[in-house]
């Protein structure tokens, strides 16, 4: 898989300050990729590092593979903090004043970018009376304007309402599934970012505490029936022969967990018990998503 950036050892240090300590990134082509931690974690150093706003102390990025950062740039856009939108400017107007900015002359993308976000109706419309969730999408279209194929976005949904949460959701998923563009998102609504994301990475302290995908967060925070028994190899007969669970594993130590059946303990307990099976321990583990993130992030701490 064809990887759109990879970061080796990237830091930045303010005076004695580390902000993001030895981060080695792995976004891949076609990712969805949410980055996660507290405020202060280390989240807008590493997309302004990325986007060439700051420089890093030490460490190397490879953008679409190429060290050349200063050409692969152009293929990115991004919205870091809240770009500069003129109230007293309409949307097309506002679109066509950034094209200037990125001498672009020829202004038929403004209609293109604008009907992609769903603003192409808004019209005569000032920008100081949209609501936040439209001044947002206007935001992305500014992002969009030189045509990217990498996409980096920090904290898109703060602030918005939940149909302006819905509207931008949609926006990305379209943007990531039709126009093939690979997404680096920042977000506090963690359950929300688990409706797109692919791949995540949690920072913790400026440290990249972990990276992984979205199918393997589905494993990790699988509710099971955890029991503790005797005799783990009767246990697993009676579990798939009586109480016909598909779906339970056996691990070390007598434990047992069965992920589906989960309303039936009492039923599970009686009839192990009942077949000569000692139940030790029997609870139901597994978390939401949102508790997991928590944890992740130092939360318990």
């Amino acid at each position: 898989m064809r990887l759109v950036l990879k970061t080796n050892g990237l830091t930045k240090k303010y005076g004695k300050q580390i902000a993001v300590n030895n981060v080695n990134l792995n976004i891949e082509k076609g990712d969805i990729y949410g980055l996660i931690g507290k405020n202060g974690a280390g989240k807008t150093t590493i997309m302004k590092i990325v986007c060439g706003l700051i420089y890093q102390s030490q460490g190397d990025i490879q953008l679409f593979e190429s060290s050349n950062l200063e050409r692969s740039r152009k293929r990115m856009g991004c919205v870091i903090e809240q770009p500069a939108l003129y109230p007293g400017m309409t949307a097309r107007e506002n679109l066509i004043y950034y094209d200037k900015l990125l001498g672009i002359t020829d202004y038929g993308n403004v209609d293109e970018v604008l009907s992609l976000v769903g603003l192409q109706n808004t019209g005569k419309k000032k920008t100081k009376a949209f609501s936040i969730g439209m001044k947002q999408r206007l935001s992305i279209a500014i992002s969009l304007l030189g045509n990217p194929d990498f996409l980096i976005l920090d904290e898109p949904i703060n602030g918005l309402d939940p149909s302006g949460i819905k509207e931008v959701r949609e926006l990305l998923l379209k943007l990531n599934r039709e126009n093939e563009i690979t997404i680096l998102i920042s977000s506090h609504i963690l359950g929300e970012l688990a409706k797109i994301a692919t791949k995540y990475g949690i920072i913790e302290n400026g440290v990249l505490v972990d990276e992984f995908a979205a199918v393997e967060l589905e494993k990790r925070c699988k509710k099971c029936l955890s029991l503790v028994v005797n005799d783990s190899e009767k246990a697993a007969y009676i579990i798939k022969n009586n109480i016909k669970s598909t779906d339970y594993k056996v691990f070390d130590k007598g434990k047992i967990c069965i992920y589906d059946c989960l309303d039936i303990p009492e039923q599970i307990n009686k009839e192990l018990v009942e077949n000569g099976v000692l139940v030790s321990i029997l609870t139901l583990e597994g978390q939401d998503i949102e508790s997991y993130f928590v944890k992740m992030m130092g939360g318990d701490k």
